[in-house]
């Protein structure tokens, strides 16, 4: 049971300079919306282009760090204290980190996304062909897999380690550099990094409002014969606004983990219904076959930049995905820390990597699986209504070849209202600890900071609404990923520094927790014919 307390207040020296910083990206963009486009898409060319090469190393090599760090000798250091006991169960745990992570945008694009790669494949494959449809349900699980939720998992472990192992105060990206920054997080330097990742945070969740609001419009309109128009948007944004505003104020134990709970088991329900109904065996072959050929091609995948045929496919998809996994894992990285006291680091690598990565595949697998086979089949042509009418229709046309489809649509919805609201009163509540003075990792932020964050959130939804701002400002904040590649490196290399200056280079290989009175009690596990042991170490002298 969680004991939280509300935190100190506000702190204008990050959430005055944050609202500059959206208010001067967003006016233009809603003034000048035409020329802010054509500025935004220029910038987006020259990162993905000039840069795409360093986003997939990246993606790789965040890959391989996580995986030395969670089996190698710093795997079982425990994030907290002795008295640190994990806030949440392991269910509700990994599902607020699941739920935080994707939101709305994999219901929207498990049903599409494979006919997009069979219409216009990877690797030089032909287009249509059956190696296009092998490969269109294996590059979902690729963009949607390990490396995305490497990206996610990477910044919350210095935070983490930061708020419960040093009990720094400040839930920020700036606190948890200062492995490396040192004193220059408090400055200049730290406060820009976390304007930017509050503006990051802003623009992921307007690319979550792009994509749902369209979505239920269309098929909450089918379901009570509405047509689609502003005023019916501004219908659904509000009673989002009302849910995921009453999950942030709640809180995390009695309102984010309760909808993310929800969440899980409906999404569960609507896949097996999918499963059940749809050709089983089929889809059971197609994620065994498409696992594999990720497996066997995973590195190839991660580097291929199409060098020779200079073919768009990477740029409009691997990097494109990557920038906006980074773009989205500070945010990630600050909520998955808050809720992970008392995991060990091997803990929450493996519930992002394994949990994570495993939540996804199974919607590919069994959405992406079923429409392919309404593609492949000639029941419905997904690809023509994709390209005359848009994803909302597509989906609407898939759910309308189910039994019980009236019932099915009306799920559907239920769930995209949830999933959008656990990733909105994710944003919310990150954004308000940001934005507070000195917030520890035993408190919450204050209320009326959530809610005023909650209220912005929609209301530049609706002004992006207005004028169509919502596809600059997804771009612009995918750009915005660029500079945040060097970030996730400092952050990682802050988190040695701060494990090697407090506990050393000698550690054994069971879980390592510091106690109450700033020193480390390691007990080593001994094989029988050796004799178990303590060691109390010092911990450095700035946790102190």
């Amino acid at each position: 049971m969680s004991t939280l307390k509300e935190g100190a207040s506000m702190d204008g020296r990050v959430f005055w300079p944050s609202i500059a910083v959206i208010l001067g990206v967003t006016i233009p963009l809603i003034a000048f919306p035409e020329a802010g486009n054509a500025v935004i898409n220029q910038m987006f060319a020259f990162a993905t282009g000039k840069f795409g090469w360093l986003y997939l190393v990246s993606g790789l090599m965040t890959v391989a760090f996580l995986l030395w760090m969670a089996f190698g000798r710093y795997g079982n250091i425990r994030l907290g204290r002795k008295s640190d006991a994990p806030e949440f169960s392991y269910f509700s745990w990994v599902a607020m980190i699941f739920c935080g992570g994707i939101g709305i945008a994999i219901v929207n694009w498990a049903w599409v996304e494979p006919i997009y790669y069979f219409n216009g494949p990877p690797l030089n494959v032909a287009a249509h062909s059956r190696e296009a449809a092998e490969w269109a349900l294996t590059y979902g699980q690729f963009h949607w897999g390990l490396t995305p939720w490497a990206f996610y998992c990477l910044p919350a472990l210095p935070i983490a380690y930061s708020m419960y192992v040093r009990r720094q105060p400040g839930v920020r990206l700036s606190v948890a550099a200062r492995g490396v920054l040192g004193e220059k997080s408090n400055g200049w330097l730290g406060l820009t990094l976390d304007t930017v990742v509050v503006f990051g945070i802003v623009g992921g969740v307007g690319t979550s409002l792009g994509l749902a609001v369209p979505l239920v419009s269309t098929l909450a309109g089918d379901i009570f014969g509405i047509q689609q128009s502003f005023a019916f948007d501004m219908g659904v944004l509000a009673l989002w606004t009302l849910m995921f505003g009453m999950s942030v104020w709640f809180g995390l134990s009695k309102g984010i983990k309760i909808l993310s709970d929800i969440n899980v088991y409906l999404a569960f329900a609507l896949l097996l219904f999918a499963a059940v109904v749809g050709p089983t065996l089929l889809l059971i072959n197609g994620w065994a076959n498409s696992l594999g050929l990720m497996i066997n091609n995973f590195i190839h995948m991660s580097l291929w930049t199409d060098p020779v045929a200079k073919g768009s496919f990477p740029q409009d998809w691997t990097i494109f995905y990557w920038a906006w996994w980074i773009a989205y894992a500070p945010m990630m990285g600050l909520f998955v820390a808050r809720i992970s006291r008392g995991r060990t680091i091997k803990e929450l690598i493996l519930a992002e990597l394994v949990w994570g990565s495993l939540g996804c595949w199974v919607f590919f697998a069994v959405w992406g699986g079923y429409s392919l086979n309404l593609q492949l089949s000639g029941e419905l042509d997904i690809s023509a209504i994709l390209t005359a009418q848009g994803i909302p229709a597509a989906v609407l046309a898939i759910l309308k070849t189910m039994p019980y489809s009236g019932i099915a649509i009306a799920a559907f919805v239920l769930l995209c209202f949830v999933f959008l609201a656990t990733t909105l009163d994710s944003a919310a509540y990150v954004l308000a600890s940001v934005t507070s003075k000195e917030l520890s990792g035993y408190e919450e932020p204050q209320r009326w900071l959530r809610i005023v964050w909650a209220l912005l959130l929609a209301v530049i939804g609706i002004g992006l609404l207005k004028v169509g701002g919502l596809k600059a400002v997804q771009t612009s904040t995918i750009v915005v990923a660029l500079p945040l590649i060097p970030v996730l490196g400092v952050l990682a290399w802050s988190l040695l520094r701060m494990i090697r200056a407090d506990l050393g280079y000698a550690l054994g290989t069971t879980e390592v927790v510091l106690d109450d009175a700033l020193t480390l009690d390691k007990t080593l596990e001994m094989d029988e014919r050796q004799t178990a042991d303590t060691v109390l170490i010092t911990i450095h002298p700035e946790a102190r």
